[in-house]
């Protein structure tokens, strides 16, 4: 199968499953909380659903792809996003925007371990690291994507995810012509993998550094426009160009594996886990300088997506019979402490405010840079 053939559409799945199902939520937020008079508290959790339906459903998502190959979780992450920002787009209350909010989530656990399984399955060995950072990038895309289009529909925040929704199944009807079926287009067919990972060299510090890198990345996610909102001085456009921001540097996360290759993984897990750390930092001492809250943003958006395509190589060198698996636990352990990171996030705004609680958060992340791989053995 050729690389774009592959690469282009999962790119454009990943766009919308990460960037407009699950990410732009943060953006729209501030909108979303007037309309429907949500709470802080309300907002972190209804946030932390996005995490926790991604941990069940990246969960079935290894199973099934393990078990009978990657088309149908690529198709059913599409049918999720789908209707999960169309309950968001039409939502009466929290209770309904909730509801879109679990489909929406659970899109992004759905997508992840497909097609990963997918590259090994599809894809030649040399480009399969590039065609992995690059499919994972596409988070980048679509977050810079919501950005333009908040700024475009600011602030009608329900027309927005009508949009991304009929984009969404534009998109889904693009990757069910294009996902083969197991033994079509392609003399390779599927072979079911090891699920277990008991045993398994160098798993132990890959779960720890996950867990905490998804708690130290939670307040950015959900709270950083609405931070600069409150404390700053800025425009419209300015508040939703500090997302596009974050998406447009995101992009340049896509060369991680190429890193990787030429510096090691240690030392690529070390430089995204300590940038990423600087964020928080940056913005809680200069949320109303528009010129360093954008630099915290883009720091943010490239160290982000540079550190979930050096948890992608990590886990795939970890499981390297699985490549499913050694996406899917890294990514799993990243939303449970996203999930836990978004809750308590709310409880530290509403106690703290956002000063001390970004600071609390790019502390965590500090921590995560002393977690890094082990060399495995081979």
């Amino acid at each position: 199968m050729k690389f774009s053939s592959l690469v282009f559409p999962g790119v454009t799945m990943i766009a919308v499953t990460y960037g407009l199902a699950r990410f732009s939520f943060g953006l729209l937020l501030p909108d979303i909380n007037e309309s429907l008079e949500m709470s802080e508290l309300v907002s972190g959790m209804t946030s932390s659903l996005f995490y926790l339906a991604y941990c069940c459903t990246i969960i079935l998502s290894t199973v099934i792809t393990t078990k009978e190959g990657p088309r149908r979780m690529i198709i059913s992450a599409g049918l999720s996003a789908f209707i999960g920002l169309l309950l968001m787009g039409i939502a009466p209350n929290g209770w309904v925007l909730a509801l879109g909010v679990l489909f929406a989530g659970g899109s992004t656990g759905l997508v992840s371990p497909p097609y990963g399984a997918a590259i090994s399955l599809w894809i030649k060995e040399n480009n399969q690291g590039k065609a992995n950072t690059w499919i994972n990038s596409g988070t980048s895309f679509g977050i810079a994507l919501s950005g333009a289009g908040a700024i475009l529909l600011t602030p009608n925040w329900r027309l927005t995810y009508i949009i991304y929704a009929i984009l969404t199944l534009l998109i889904l009807l693009w990757n069910f012509q294009a996902i083969p079926k197991n033994g079509t287009r392609t003399k390779v067919r599927f072979k079911t993998g090891n699920l277990s990972i008991r045993g398994v060299e160098g798993s132990i510090p890959l779960i720890i550094a996950s867990l905490t890198l998804g708690v130290s990345t939670a307040a950015f996610w959900t709270f950083s426009r609405s931070f600069i909102e409150v404390t700053g001085d800025y425009s419209d456009w300015q508040l939703s160009g500090f997302w596009v921001i974050i998406g447009l540097c995101g992009v340049l996360g896509g060369f991680s594996g190429s890193l990787v290759e030429s510096r090691g993984l240690s030392f690529a897990y070390k430089l995204g886990s300590l940038s990423i750390a600087s964020a928080p930092v940056i913005l809680s001492v200069s949320s109303g300088n528009w010129l360093l809250s954008f630099l915290s943003a883009g720091i943010f958006g490239c160290s982000y997506i540079f550190l979930t395509g050096v948890l992608l190589v990590w886990g795939i060198r970890v499981f390297i019979t699985n490549a499913s698996l050694g996406i899917g636990v890294p990514f799993l352990l990243l939303a449970l402490g996203q999930v836990l990171g978004s809750i308590l996030a709310g409880w530290f705004i509403g106690t703290w405010g956002y000063v001390v609680s970004f600071l609390l958060y790019g502390l965590i992340g500090i921590g995560a840079a002393l977690m890094g791989p082990e060399k495995i053995r081979r």
